[in-house]
């Protein structure tokens, strides 16, 4: 991150979002809003999507990339549903981005939603969803904080987050670029929350092929010029499983480059150079 600037990453994995609706037929996820919170830099998706396959041909070649990104949305978004219906009334978002999940909720779920991330990219994200005319829920509550620097209780707490009640934490494209120390601190506090909950986060191996997404659209590299964002930390599944199911998680579900091109894009072989990039589940109970 830039000192008051947005992150780039977080807008680099909103322009592929945008370009798998067109290129893609938006066949992993469905997102209407995908293109159109990102304004007059729209038109800049797919050219930063063909692009970041060029650049990235050594690490997640071709279209892998976007369909990681739409991918990881796609499996948090089908665990929220599910845990909905299993009781949870409270989604959190941790480094939300230019994510618009909390904007395609139906409204007669109910849902109260926490939108954490860093007061920079909050900032530029409200200004777009106002430029964009999206409707912001009633329900859902901006928590600006740094996941690197700060633990989530007490910006939860005062933005009215209930522990008591069963909830639901999507953490998508953040992992990587905490430290562990971070990382597992965001782990204890979900462990804890005696209304039971459940996460959903992706995460890179180190023996995988992914790397930090280092490309950014054009208005995005006139903005600000380096991401500033690196990988921190690399988690190894055997490990992290362990690490897991010594908390309170009871549920703990891995998915890795194998079974998440089996499951949403199998025409592109066994993962191949998807290597390294996971996606768990963890739950309470």
């Amino acid at each position: 991150m830039q000192p008051g600037r947005p992150s780039l990453t977080a807008l680099s994995a909103a322009h592929l979002r945008a370009a798998h609706q067109v290129l893609d037929g938006a066949s992993i996820l469905a997102d209407p809003l995908a293109a159109r919170i990102l304004g007059p830099d729209a038109r800049f998706s797919l050219d930063y999507a063909r692009l970041s396959a060029l650049v990235s041909r050594a690490e997640l070649s071709g279209p892998l990339l976007r369909w990681f990104i739409a991918a990881r949305s796609r499996l948090a978004e089908d665990a929220l549903h599910t845990a909905i219906s299993n009781g949870a009334t409270q989604l959190v978002v941790l480094g939300a981005g230019f994510d618009t999940l909390p904007y395609r909720m139906p409204r007669s779920s109910n849902i109260r939603i926490f939108e954490v991330d860093h007061p920079a990219t909050q900032a530029r994200k409200r200004e777009r969803l106002a430029m964009a005319a999206i409707e912001v829920p009633e329900t859902l509550s901006y928590v600006a904080m740094d996941l690197e620097e700060q633990t989530l209780a007490a910006p939860l707490q005062s933005a009215g987050f209930e522990a008591a009640e069963r909830s639901f934490f999507s953490c998508l494209g953040v992992m990587p670029y905490l430290t562990e120390q971070a990382i597992f601190a965001i782990f204890d506090y979900v462990a804890q929350l005696r209304g039971g909950a459940e996460v959903v986060f992706d995460y890179v191996c180190s023996t995988g092929s992914l790397r930090p997404i280092t490309c950014a659209p054009p208005r995005a590299i006139a903005e600000a010029p380096a991401t500033g964002q690196q990988i921190r930390s690399y988690l190894e599944t055997t490990d992290l499983c362990s690490k897991l199911s010594m908390t309170s998680f009871r549920t703990v579900e891995n998915m890795g480059p194998e079974q998440i091109a089996a499951r949403l894009f199998p025409d592109a072989g066994r993962g191949g150079s998807l290597s390294g990039c996971h996606i768990m589940r963890a739950a309470t109970g």
